[in-house]
């Protein structure tokens, strides 16, 4: 016997020793316990059997989850095989109408992306670089599904965007991946070495210390300054170590016993002067010199991205007679480069719906001066009407802000008839032209517009002026070309807007259309998805 001692009393406490039934009897004990039984324990007084006072009436069939593990995977989406300017007007004619509200939406040709990798290895340096394309500028599965197919490797920056390389399901092996972020959080290299990807960009001393905490059998490619002065984003404000801190930094990599490979640079994304590169070039050939003064035997040179279609041809050229003066092939050294736009910017189209519209009241006589002067006060004085479309700044056009971008509408219906006029291709780049792409096309009886995105915010601006043709309204369609890069990426939901789908084609009838369609085809039969 024991006892509980409380501050008031003390009363006795007995123990419970639970015999063990023998195990015959354990058998005996019913393995489905009914309401009764369930009664019973909760009321030993109550009547059995347990009559339901209520009869509640039978719960709805429950349905499967919309979200399943088995489905197919993103990059093995649906693609059609229509010409994408003609799957866009299918895809409005059915849609056209003042009433409707409908989704804006791409158009995907992969049969470009497909021309875009044919072109680099047809450029000057095509047989010297190889490409690991730069996953950031556009992720989507079904583009990063046929640069694999097609053997490109890839330039991650985070451990989600390794995870979402390696299950493709036609995911190359871990060595096609370098991990190009200076600056990465523990975790991400610890990912990098659980998924055996050893090839990873530093810049500075902090992090040759977690890469010899975490992962230290690293593959280390030392990321230098370059100038960047002429490209659309500046990546030099924020990485590479300037050539005076090299010495160093290669110095403490050899007392921590890791291994430097190489040397990386990014002459900044949308390099508008090729001579960038070559002044680039020049100093990864200092480094490569530091690195053989602190014992290293540098084999990889990384170029990075900022490539551009407009300047494409002159950049590869001038890379190749950098090549050929600071890294001869008989060098040994192995160069990859990181293009990003260049790859997919021209394969997309978006297309939006006009949801509103504003006109500019014509002033009444008399009163001309007075509403002239609080127009050019409001800054409106040169649009004749405001657009309003379903996609905008915080959407896919986020590039407008983020990416420096001007992109350039063309009329895809006019009074709800499609236009008969075809956008060019390769479209037209997103930079300043003199001349708008409606007047380009052939359009003559246009007018002032300004053109907005569907949110509440007055920065949701998308083109602030340009000419479009008149007769255009409230349910009709506009187009914007070259809208592959940096852009469905960085899309958000702000105000509630849903993200622009995406339809895939692979371009039609073409001899690349055709080469892609056998591409992804031999794929699905070997793998077993036919």
């Amino acid at each position: 016997m024991t006892t509980t001692i409380t501050d008031q009393y003390m009363a006795p406490a007995e123990t419970y020793v639970r015999q063990q039934r023998a195990w015959a009897e354990q058998q005996e004990v019913p393995t489905h316990t009914t309401v009764s039984d369930l009664v019973k324990v909760l009321d030993p007084t109550a009547q059995l059997p347990y009559v339901p006072a209520l009869n509640l009436p039978t719960p709805p069939t429950t349905h499967a989850s919309l979200c399943s593990y088995d489905e197919e995977h993103p990059a093995l989406a649906e693609v059609c095989h229509t010409p994408v300017h003609e799957l866009v007007q299918k895809t409005i004619a059915t849609s056209t109408g003042v009433d409707i509200d409908e989704s804006a939406f791409f158009a995907a040709d992969l049969s470009a992306v497909y021309q875009a990798v044919q072109t680099w290895r047809a450029s000057p340096i095509g047989s010297r670089v190889e490409i690991f394309y730069a996953v950031k500028c556009n992720p989507s599965p079904a583009v990063l599904h046929l640069l694999s197919l097609l053997g490109t490797s890839f330039d991650c920056a985070s451990s989600s965007e390794i995870n979402q390389i390696l299950a493709l399901p036609s995911a190359p092996s871990p060595d096609r991946i370098v991990f190009a972020n200076p600056c990465k959080p523990a975790s991400f290299i610890r990912t990098a070495a659980q998924k055996g990807v050893s090839m990873m960009t530093f810049d500075n001393a902090d992090e040759l210390y977690k890469v010899k905490r975490i992962y230290p059998n690293a593959k280390l490619i030392l990321r230098i300054l370059t100038d960047d002065s002429k490209s659309l984003c500046r990546l030099g404000l924020k990485f590479g170590a300037p050539l005076a801190t090299c010495p160093g930094l290669l110095q403490l990599a050899r007392q921590l016993g890791l291994n430097v490979v190489g040397v990386s640079f990014h002459v900044g994304s949308g390099c508008k002067d090729p001579m960038q590169f070559a002044d680039a070039v020049w100093r990864a050939r200092k480094v490569f010199d530091m690195g053989k003064e602190a014992g290293f035997n540098f084999e990889l040179l990384d170029i990075g991205g900022g490539f551009e279609s407009e300047t494409f041809a002159e950049m590869t050229q001038v890379l190749s007679d950098s090549f050929d003066l600071y890294f001869p092939e008989d060098s040994g050294v192995r160069i990859i480069a990181e293009p990003g736009r260049f790859m997919v910017s021209s394969a997309f189209t978006l297309a939006t719906s006009i949801i509103a519209s504003r006109r500019a009241h014509k002033p009444e006589a008399g009163h001309s001066k007075h509403t002239e002067s609080v127009e050019q006060e409001e800054g409106t004085s040169s649009a004749d009407v405001m657009y309003y479309i379903n996609d905008g700044v915080y959407g896919s056009f986020n590039c407008i802000m983020f990416d420096h971008q001007i992109v350039h509408p063309h009329p895809l219906t006019i009074g709800h008839k499609l236009a008969t006029v075809a956008p060019p291709f390769p479209p037209l780049p997103n930079v300043h032209v003199d001349v708008d792409l409606p007047v380009q096309m052939g359009y003559t009886d246009t007018e002032k517009a300004s053109i907005w995105g569907p949110t509440c915010d007055s920065i949701d601006c998308v083109r602030q002026l340009v000419d479009l043709p008149k007769g255009m309204d409230v349910g009709d369609w506009i187009g914007w070309g070259e809208m592959g890069a940096y852009t469905l990426c960085a899309a958000s939901t702000f105000n509630g807007f849903d993200k622009s789908p995406v339809l895939w084609t692979t371009g039609g009838s073409s001899q690349d259309a055709v080469t892609v369609r056998a591409i992804l085809d031999a794929f699905a039969t070997s793998a077993g998805f036919r």
